[in-house]
């Protein structure tokens, strides 16, 4: 466990260090980080989606196969969840299309 804390903490040393490089000015062009930023973003909002979608789906299973008279009250709530964590990967898309539109010479 204290290796994946160091890790995250290294990634996000990374990270939040990208944007102060990018102010002071690294004499390239920025086109490359804005599609590496689209890409693992979106890729992030998919795997935290997959992972809130599976978790709900097994909790609301076993609380079908514990009382299965309460499956009608499960079932609706657990497809309202669904849709809003799946809406929340949709936000991550569209924000990938527009850093896309940013970069310059793709259309």
């Amino acid at each position: 466990m204290k290796r994946f804390k160091s890790f995250v903490m290294a990634m996000l040393g990374v990270l939040i260090a990208s944007p102060a490089f990018a102010e002071t000015g690294m004499g390239g062009d920025s086109s490359g980080l804005i599609a590496l930023a689209a890409g693992l973003g979106l890729g992030m909002a998919a795997l935290g989606t997959a992972l809130g979608q599976g978790r709900a789906t097994a909790a609301a299973m076993e609380s079908i196969g514990r009382n299965p008279n309460s499956a009608d009250k499960i079932q609706t709530p657990l497809i309202i969840g669904l849709a809003l964590m799946e809406a929340l990967t949709l936000y991550a898309l569209v924000i990938a299309f527009f850093l896309q539109g940013k970069i310059p010479g793709v259309h």
